[in-house]
């Protein structure tokens, strides 16, 4: 692998049906690397049928205990107690981060974790990875329970070395950086291909969308970087992040034709990148010494 590698990951998967059909284009043209599946939102079957009938997809499980749009909701799939800490009074996933911990009951999330990754397995996809949506399945409270699902499936994680590039994106609340080094550590120690630092989709409006992801990749330094995406068709996006605060509907639909016009594949040779996907991560683990 080449000592400056980035991984041009869709995050998202599931959620919607733009979200799926833009990762099925970009994936079958070449344009993105791999992908996470949301399992409990409402397109999850879509995607999980066409990833068991075309093996050659990347996709791993994008673990999620958070549900944010204001009016397009989903609930955790292994119970609907509310004594798990999962549901809030609405009876979804938390809105965010730090009322999912303020809520926290480690039995159920755990289940709900393993519920998550159990049910993308048995709808016959080859799970490659385990990554998290809004950084819920690494808070301190979860983040032994998220590596040992990893370590028993042997399945890479995304844990970059950098965490503070990670934090830095995210809304997790009081978070300490030190385990998160010595977890990463290990997980090297072990063989696990870690990832040294993480970047996100920009958020750039339509004129400066080009310029800030020729930047964001020029950003990209030695060792592997894992590039969160979150590419979307035109269609279902533009009502269900409607009114959030911190989200346009322009930043995912300007990333998926950038992606499909080869703009960051430009980018990438420009600034001597490779590019590299989550399932040749795992297979390297699977048969390493």
């Amino acid at each position: 692998m080449s000592p400056r590698t980035v991984v041009l990951h869709a995050d998202d998967v599931g959620m919607c049906h733009g979200a799926n059909s833009a990762f099925l284009a970009l994936a079958r043209a070449g344009r993105i690397d791999c992908g996470s599946v949301m399992v409990p939102c409402p397109w999850f079957p879509e995607i999980a049928e066409a990833a068991a009938a075309d093996p050659s997809l990347d996709l791993g499980v994008h673990l999620t205990l958070t549900s944010e749009w204001p009016r397009y909701r989903w609930g955790p799939i292994s119970t609907r107690s509310r004594a798990s800490g999962l549901l809030d009074p609405d009876g979804y996933l938390w809105r965010d981060v730090p009322s999912m911990r303020r809520a926290l009951v480690l039995e159920a999330a755990e289940a709900e974790m393993e519920a998550q990754l159990g049910r993308a397995l048995a709808a016959g996809m080859d799970v490659t990875h385990l990554d998290t949506h809004m950084g819920a399945a690494l808070v301190p409270e979860l983040l032994d329970i998220t590596l040992r699902l990893a370590r028993r499936h042997r399945l890479p994680v995304l844990l970059p070395s950098d965490f503070g590039s990670y934090l830095g994106v995210l809304r997790m609340g009081e978070v300490d950086p030190g385990p998160y080094a010595i977890a990463a550590e290990a997980l090297a120690a072990e063989g696990m291909p870690c990832f040294q630092r993480f970047l996100m989709t920009p958020g750039a409006s339509s004129g400066e969308a080009e310029v800030a992801y020729d930047a964001l990749l020029s950003s990209a330094g030695n060792g592997l970087t894992f590039l969160a995406l979150h590419p979307n068709a035109p269609g279902d996006i533009e009502a269900i992040v409607a009114d959030h605060p911190h989200a346009r509907s322009e930043w995912r639909t300007n990333e998926y034709r950038l992606l499909t016009a080869g703009t960051l594949d430009a980018s990438i040779g420009r600034h001597g990148l490779q590019r590299a996907g989550m399932r040749e991560l795992r297979n390297a683990w699977r048969t390493g010494p």
